[in-house]
């Protein structure tokens, strides 16, 4: 198995594979998409209940167990108006893509994306 990143931005794709490898994914597929203030504003709405624009929001697909076929981690959608750093932005949204949340955790996913960031500057 390997990591299809085909769907991610080229100049995303080492800060991807970098956020993968922290979260010790080894295979699987992503998607990654820069979206305008109105597209992230909608999915958004449609799928957290925010009726307003943010920087960064993923989509998980595949748990963690095994699947037919090649493993589909799910996408991530980033919005260059609302975030500081898309490079930041990508690893946050792949580190939630694989299991990671901010929200609950004592910041272990703030500690691992700030290992990533390091390791690519």
């Amino acid at each position: 198995m390997s990591l299809d990143l085909s769907d991610v931005p080229a100049d995303l794709r080492e800060a991807v594979a970098a956020a993968l490898a922290a979260a010790a994914v080894e295979d699987g597929h992503l998607g990654l998409e820069i979206v305008d203030a109105d597209r992230i504003r909608e999915l958004n709405r449609e799928h957290r209940g925010v009726d307003s624009p943010t920087d960064v929001l993923a989509f998980p697909l595949d748990g963690a167990g095994p699947v037919a076929g090649p493993r589909e981690l799910g996408d991530v959608a980033i919005c260059p108006p609302h975030c500081a750093d898309v490079t930041e932005a990508a690893v946050h949204g792949v580190l939630h893509l694989c299991g990671h949340d901010h929200e609950t955790d004592d910041g272990e996913m703030l500690a691992v994306q700030a290992r990533v960031l390091a390791g690519l500057r």
